[in-house]
């Protein structure tokens, strides 16, 4: 008989969900007889029955945190940490909810993408589980994003708690993978009086390198990809939100960039990817611009594309990155996470040129396109074998 895994899809947004099916399948690759149930609310939970995955009933009752973040955020702006203590409450709904999954199932091992309330529930009460536990981040610390006192505040609570947690004998997590190299976590203190955080990642992280979703070598043809999905000739620009409505304000500002480069590059086409939480008709686009939903194999796309143009997400640009396409990546402001982590990764493998959504005006986003379309760029090569590792060391787990 197969073993039993629960894979617990969190967080937000489509980059968690494209690695986990990554891993999922290195994990049928080397266990084929295991079995995986999946727990994940809208988008992913789409994204996993569009792939054939099983989805456990109880993902209906699990709290949607990319449709509350969609509401707290305010244009380009996203304050991490502060969206962080809102959920609160709504982590107490779900780790009712995973309970009650694991009182009317039988699983062999939990593994679980950024699923912070999980984590904090076992620290608190080892006993909710008995069975092993994984868990996958792709950045350690929380940085404030502004002076407001109770923002610095409440970044330093929250990573004292973190490290206070971590300090459990015996630990009550038995795997914590991270999605990169230690070099990806900042080499600096988590604040007063705790400890340096590439130390403490270190300590409790097994470094994979990255998870992609694609088999890059298939992608290196630019030519023949692009025939392969029937874009023909001339430019093609890529502007791509990922799995939530927040960026709808970049891809208007994408639309009005879009008849100033068309000046100077008559054949340009473009190519608005709205996910799957904005209707592609709420856009009022010029002719020669092409609006879809989710594209499910995006990858391809920006395989083909001579120039992308994303939020800062960290998958989409380490697809980008390891793809070596020029991109330019608008970072939410007052996001921690892709301010500093995501930010800071692609700055040391040279990869894309970060922007600022509230200093970019339509005529500067024309420049920037103009500049860096079809640019040949050499990012530093990065390990991109981490579904498989993270899936031999998940394997582990069920011995």
């Amino acid at each position: 008989m197969g073993k039993k895994i629960l894979y617990i899809s969190g967080s937000v947004g489509l980059g968690h969900v494209t690695r986990d099916l990554a891993v999922a399948k290195e994990l049928r690759k080397q266990v084929p007889d295991v079995d995986i149930s999946w727990m994940a609310a809208h988008p992913a939970s789409q994204i996993l029955k569009d792939a054939g995955e099983k989805l456990l009933p109880e993902s209906d009752s699990w709290i949607n945190y990319t449709a509350v973040a969609e509401k707290f955020a305010k244009g380009g702006s996203f304050n991490l940490i502060t969206w962080l203590f809102r959920l609160r409450k709504d982590w107490e709904s779900n780790v009712e909810t995973f309970k009650k999954v694991l009182q009317d199932n039988q699983f062999d091992l939990i593994v679980g993408d950024e699923t912070y309330e999980i984590s904090i529930a076992i620290k608190k009460n080892p006993q909710i589980k008995n069975i092993p536990y994984a868990v996958i981040y792709d950045f350690i610390g929380m940085k404030a994003m502004s002076k407001n006192p109770l923002e610095i505040l409440g970044v330093y609570l929250w990573n004292k708690k973190w490290v206070e947690g971590s300090k459990q004998e015996p630990f009550p997590i038995e795997l914590t993978i991270f999605d990169g190299v230690p070099e990806d976590v900042p080499d600096k203190k988590l604040g007063f009086l705790l400890p340096n955080i590439r130390d403490f990642a270190k300590a409790r992280c097994e470094f994979v390198g990255y998870i992609i979703n694609a088999t890059l070598e298939e992608l290196q043809d630019h030519a023949n990809i692009r025939g392969k999905l029937g874009y023909g000739p001339g430019p093609l620009v890529i502007c791509s939100i990922g799995g939530t409505a927040i960026g709808k304000k970049l891809l208007e500002l994408c639309v009005e960039a879009f008849p100033i480069v068309k000046e100077k590059i008559p054949d340009l086409k473009m190519l608005l990817v709205c996910g799957p939480r904005l209707d592609p008709r709420s856009l009022n686009v010029h002719q020669g611009i092409i609006t879809r939903g989710y594209i499910p194999n995006l990858v391809e796309h920006f395989a083909a594309c001579d120039l992308a143009i994303v939020q800062a997400g960290g998958t989409s640009t380490l697809e980008l990155t390891a793809l070596g396409r020029p991109f330019l990546y608008f970072p939410l402001e007052q996001h921690c996470e892709q301010q500093v982590h995501v930010a800071g990764r692609l700055a040391r493998h040279k990869a894309g040129v970060k922007m600022s959504f509230s200093k970019t005006t339509p005529n500067s986003l024309a420049d920037k396109i103009l500049s860096n379309i079809g640019a040949k760029v050499n990012p530093e090569p990065i390990p991109v074998n981490g579904a498989q590792l993270a899936a031999e060391k998940i394997k582990r787990l069920l011995s």
